[in-house]
């Protein structure tokens, strides 16, 4: 279909040309604008009369109104005190109209799933950050013939669970099943594989396919994608994965750091491609990687979403990262670069100043543009170290470099020492390393990455414990909880009973063993 191509990337073309970024200066009045629309629209709803969104509207500093207003929300609160009614098919909750479609949050390994609200209003939101995220590729220099390649999306499935009044499943899968008819020509694995519910399947149909079609571009979590591409080279025998997909260029992934998974998924290739992340989370597509030489996501803020930014400190955050009561948050044009933030959101689904749980900072305030650092509870701050996600990712990279080993998975866990503290790390490793000498460099490495750590490991941190597992233990746990594939990943961080649960899992295999 070489016409097709060419239609597309000369319309990728033109469309790039056009302003896209809203600067700073415009960001604040970009947001007011977008509350304005989301207050008009759910004003008739249980929530907007309990909230008086007819009242804010009139007022002429709406924004500040609505947060004084409006109370601050986790999932827990939202879920009992509205989104339950529309699980029993209730119509105007927190939306005009029904709600079709949840999505099952991925969660974490022990965790049960929530229930997302999915609105048709959402998904056409998502539909038309997805178009701009497609015409941001202008700005990648893709040669013509790139846009008349298939597009392989790993995802949950489009067989969609029916529970009487809705359906369920993962954000991938509603959206999929509601992708747009132009997009199907380009679109793989196809209705029927795209459909099948059990993971180990859908990966052996994806292999037994991979020779018929010319792939350009993959789509999904790290860890799974290069799980498929290991099952592809090995089924036909491949050195690398461009003898099958020569064409194959890009990767839009997301969902965790690309940072650990960077060394082994480089050894599948035969030659570079380009990586562009997108932060396409349960309650909404939030930002995307808009152009090349920056690891930043653009935020979406002219579709849907309204965002409010807390300092993510301890004025805002008890020690286990529940939101404190008198919490302050922030609007966009008062948020400072590389200061940490976690994301309160307003959405067109029905999402009312929604803690959705991730913590971020900005990279560059011009361009509205940001990274994920973590999540709110799973930062490890036993006793003022305040590590994050990032550092954690950043300190096994560099493991991995200084050693080179491919470490596919790691999670962490504080626990006590006598009257002190350790940390506990459980790592993924198929490569022959040193346990000693792996605890060393992490331990060293986030001494040089936080302040805060190298300070607290001689004062309150007195050990570093590591525990080395082969790769599958990690899958085969996942498994276990009914977490494999799609948007499923492993906590980082691990707490609680998941952690209690997790080590008499390994309990179990260390008595096997012996």
């Amino acid at each position: 279909m070489p016409i097709l191509g060419s239609v597309i990337k000369r319309a990728i073309e033109l469309r790039s040309k056009m302003p896209a970024i809203f600067q700073t200066r415009d960001a604040e009045k970009v947001q007011k604008k977008e509350l304005k629309k989301l207050l008009k629209r759910a004003s008739s709803t249980a929530f907007g009369e309990e909230y008086g969104f007819h009242e804010i509207l009139k007022n002429r500093d709406p924004v500040t109104v609505f947060r004084e207003r409006v109370p601050m929300h986790d999932y827990n609160d939202m879920f009992k005190d509205w989104w339950y009614r529309t699980l029993n098919g209730e119509p105007y909750v927190c939306w005009p109209g029904k709600v079709r479609y949840f999505a099952l949050s991925s969660g974490t390994s022990g965790a049960s799933s929530k229930h997302i609200p999915v609105t048709a209003t959402m998904l056409r939101a998502i539909k038309k950050t997805s178009v701009k995220q497609i015409f941001s590729l202008a700005r990648y220099n893709c040669p013509r013939s790139f846009y008349e390649k298939g597009i392989l999306m790993l995802g949950g499935s489009t067989h969609l669970q029916y529970n009487g009044t809705y359906f369920e499943g993962d954000l991938s899968g509603i959206t999929t099943k509601n992708i747009p008819f132009w997009f199907q020509h380009f679109y793989k694995p196809g209705k029927r594989i795209s459909k099948e519910r059990d993971w180990p399947t859908k990966l052996n149909e994806i292999v037994a396919k991979a020779k018929d079609w010319d792939i350009g571009v993959i789509v999904g979590v790290p860890a799974w994608w290069q799980i498929l591409l290991e099952k592809i080279i090995d089924h036909y025998s491949l050195n690398n994965i461009h003898e099958i997909w020569p064409n194959l260029s890009i990767f839009v992934h997301g969902g965790v750091s690309f940072g650990p998974y960077a060394k082994g998924f480089e050894k599948l290739l035969g030659k570079p491609i380009t990586y562009i992340e997108t932060y396409l989370a349960s309650e909404g597509f939030i930002a995307f990687q808009s152009r090349p030489g920056t690891n930043g996501m653009q935020l979406s803020l002219d579709n849907g979403l309204f965002f409010e930014f807390i300092p993510f400190h301890e004025k805002n955050f008890d020690m286990d990262g529940n939101l404190l009561p008198d919490a302050s948050t922030l609007t966009i044009s008062a948020v400072e670069e590389g200061k940490e933030y976690a994301l309160l959101i307003s959405t067109c689904a029905g999402a009312w100043r929604y803690l959705i749980g991730d913590v971020i900072k900005f990279t560059d305030l011009e361009r509205n543009e940001i990274v994920i650092t973590g999540r709110t509870k799973h930062f490890l701050n036993l006793c003022g170290e305040h590590m994050s996600v990032e550092n954690m990712n950043m300190a096994i990279k560099m493991a991995e470099d200084q050693l080179n080993i491919e470490i596919r998975e790691f999670t962490v866990a504080g626990i006590k020492h006598g009257s002190m503290f350790a940390h506990k790390w459980f790592i993924a490793t198929d490569s022959d390393v040193e346990i000693e000498t792996l605890r060393i460099k992490i331990d060293e490495n986030l001494k040089v990455l936080n302040d805060d750590y190298r300070v607290e490991r001689i004062a309150a941190i007195k050990d570093v414990v590591v525990q080395v597992y082969p790769s599958r233990v990690f899958y085969d746990w996942m498994r276990l909880k009914g977490k494999e594939g799609a948007q499923n990943k492993f906590p980082r961080v691990i707490k609680g009973e998941i952690l209690e649960d997790w080590e008499n899992y390994l309990a179990t295999l260390d008595h096997s063993q012996n």
